[in-house]
């Protein structure tokens, strides 16, 4: 049995997050000490860890909530687990094509500083007036 403290060094994920987990029902209350103390079990150990790999992976609590709930049946086809997996990764790749137009955008505007002065700066022109944009972004 692992003390909250125990679990939270072996997971990396911090007290207070694990007792918001255990509020949002991502993981059951752990039995009590005879001091009241949390006391968490191996499969408490491998849940949290579950949980701290999706949030590292940008997975919503309500898809790890999906996934854990899943993960309850075995012998079921994995169909819901590779769904959440596939809105996710369009998700991330959309992020990273807005990211890649605001790096375009942030490239131009940064070549058309000369460096003199602030009342000749084109980043503060471009950032004044949207329309000295290339696109939207």
């Amino acid at each position: 049995m692992l003390s909250i403290g125990d679990l939270s060094k072996r997971t990396g994920v911090k007290v207070p997050t694990i007792r918001y987990y255990e509020q949002m029902g991502l993981i059951s209350e752990p039995d009590r000490s005879e001091g009241n103390q949390r006391r968490y079990s191996k499969t408490d150990l491998e849940r949290l860890a579950f949980i701290r790999h999706g949030r590292d992976l940008g997975l919503t609590i309500d898809a790890i909530k999906e996934l854990i709930s899943l993960s309850q049946h075995p012998d079921r086809p994995c169909v819901g687990a590779d769904r959440i997996a596939r809105e996710h990764l369009d998700d991330v790749r959309t992020k990273i094509a807005q990211l890649k137009r605001l790096e375009h955008e942030l490239e131009r505007i940064v070549s058309h500083c000369d460096g003199h002065s602030i009342e000749d700066c084109y980043v503060i022109r471009a950032l004044s007036d949207h329309g000295l944009c290339e696109a939207e972004h």
